[in-house]
């Protein structure tokens, strides 16, 4: 397995297209917009080969016949899913962001499940293999920019990534996807459906590998809130940051060894419903790592002003951690109540994992509220530590910032709440793995409503209980 310096300058060996603010960047990693998300990658790299996080970073894989980084593995047992929750707590702690490796976990196991007993599972099969023996960071490709939302992809295909051409050695593919986390950091491309489709629509049902150096792929860096900050003593959280980036995909060829399906609606439906279950869970572990960052620094602030000890200040604070382990809980719920399916992979509970990622599209917003209480008018409107630094104005302004350290917690709770870390934070809580209304339609379609009816009728006496016909 790569170490954290391996993959960093893996990706300097990458033929990479990446524009930022206009400008084509040729070496990207050390671009002040882009570095601090190559370090919450290899962050990844760097816990599976610490001996007290090894196990948890590290999954046995039979492909290969040895261990592999988690996020390249799959997830054969039930105690898998539990771990991968418990790894993302422990990096969204470790990092205070996003850590961009969780769409292509799900995905492949997502895959794995949707190619079962297909034409593609063989290919699919040698291709993750090459990827754990290469210990490669995935992009996983699946939003598509969507359009008019009351068409059909069919009626407006330009908005979705699609097959334009068929040959005997492989499809080439046109269009783009959007909101990819980390995707300027990854190695591969795992290009899937964004959404299930009908007849008609099996030009959009693809699933492929492509490298993020072929031949018509571009990549373009998303904006930021603050991301200028990015590398300066502003920037808040002074080591990690999120990025997304807009993928354009223009006549790329894929050859068939890298072409897992192609029209099959079947296997659309099944990916998307398989990544959504493990997605949404995920959030039950990142977003509460993260949000252990946040409380903390909450808590520094009232330690630094002295007022931890009061008790309107000790209640927000609980009803900080209180909040973050209801979505822990929930996402621990989902993975320890799991199903095993015929391909040999465990998903998770889809119900419990859905209700895990509506409670994120809304308590971390509760949070953020309670930490910008805490943290007081100066969050907004502190002078910059350059200011603070100046051999002039830095005297004079000692009384106004109190404290360097203050300084500092206060530009980490910044980039939590609005500035360059809430985005792959707080608008990722609400539209990362499915807004709300997508997790409302699931858990309508899913919980049994008739069970529930029937045990009041009979509570009622209404029925007879066949359930407890012993009990007079």
């Amino acid at each position: 397995m790569k170490t954290a310096a391996e993959y960093i300058q893996s990706l300097r060996e990458r033929t990479l297209r990446l524009w930022i603010d206009g400008e084509r960047v040729d070496d990207p990693v050390d671009h002040p917009k882009i570095r601090p998300a190559v370090n919450a990658i290899a962050a990844t790299y760097a816990l599976a080969h610490k001996d007290e996080t090894r196990e948890l970073a590290t999954v046995h894989s039979d492909l290969i016949g040895a261990r592999v980084n988690r996020f390249c593995g799959l997830f054969r047992e039930p105690v898998d899913l539990v771990k991968k929750l418990e790894f993302q707590r422990v990096l969204g702690r470790l990092t205070g962001t996003c850590f961009q490796r969780c769409v292509g976990l799900d995905g492949i196991n997502a895959l794995f499940i949707a190619t079962w007993q297909k034409p593609g599972h063989d290919r699919f099969v040698r291709w993750l293999t090459e990827v754990q023996r290469e210990d490669l960071t995935l992009n996983g490709c699946m939003t598509d920019p969507k359009g008019d939302r009351s068409k059909r992809p069919v009626e407006q295909p330009e908005h979705y990534l699609r097959v334009v051409e068929r040959r005997d050695d492989g499809i080439v593919i046109k269009g783009a996807k959007l909101h990819q986390t980390g995707a300027a950091n990854a190695h591969r491309i795992l290009v899937m459906p964004g959404q299930a489709l009908r007849e008609g629509e099996e030009d959009f049902a693809v699933a492929c590998a492509v490298d993020v150096g072929a031949d018509g792929v571009s990549m373009v860096l998303g904006r930021q809130p603050s991301d200028g900050r990015r590398g300066g003593p502003d920037a808040g959280n002074a080591r990690f940051g999120g990025q997304e980036c807009v993928v354009l995909f223009d006549d790329v060829f894929v050859p068939n060894d890298h072409v897992f399906f192609d029209g099959d609606l079947e296997a659309a439906a099944t990916l998307v419903d398989a990544f959504a279950g493990f997605h949404r869970s995920s959030y039950g572990g990142c977003k509460p790592g993260n949000l252990d960052v946040l409380t903390g620094a909450a808590d520094l602030v009232t330690r630094i002003h002295n007022v931890r000890r009061a008790p309107h200040i000790r209640d927000k604070l609980v009803e900080m951690a209180h909040l973050t382990e209801t979505i822990y809980g929930l996402g621990r719920g989902a993975c320890s109540k799991c199903t095993r399916h015929d391909a040999g992979i465990w998903q998770v509970d889809r119900v419990l994992a859905n209700v895990t990622k509506h409670h994120v599209t809304k308590l971390p917003y509760e949070i953020v509220r309670l930490a910008e209480d805490l943290a007081g008018g100066s969050l907004s409107t502190l002078p910059s530590i350059a200011d603070l630094d100046h051999p002039e104005l830095g005297e004079q302004l000692r009384t106004v910032a109190y404290s360097r350290e203050r300084a500092q917690a206060l530009r980490l709770i910044e980039s939590l709440t609005y500035g360059a870390g809430s985005v792959p934070f707080r608008i990722e809580c609400m539209h990362g793995a499915g807004s709300p209304q997508a997790q409302r339609i699931v858990l309508e379609r899913n919980i049994d409503w008739d069970s529930k009816v029937s045990r009041a009728r009979v509570l009622a006496g209404l029925d007879a209980d066949t359930e407890l016909p012993e009990v007079p």
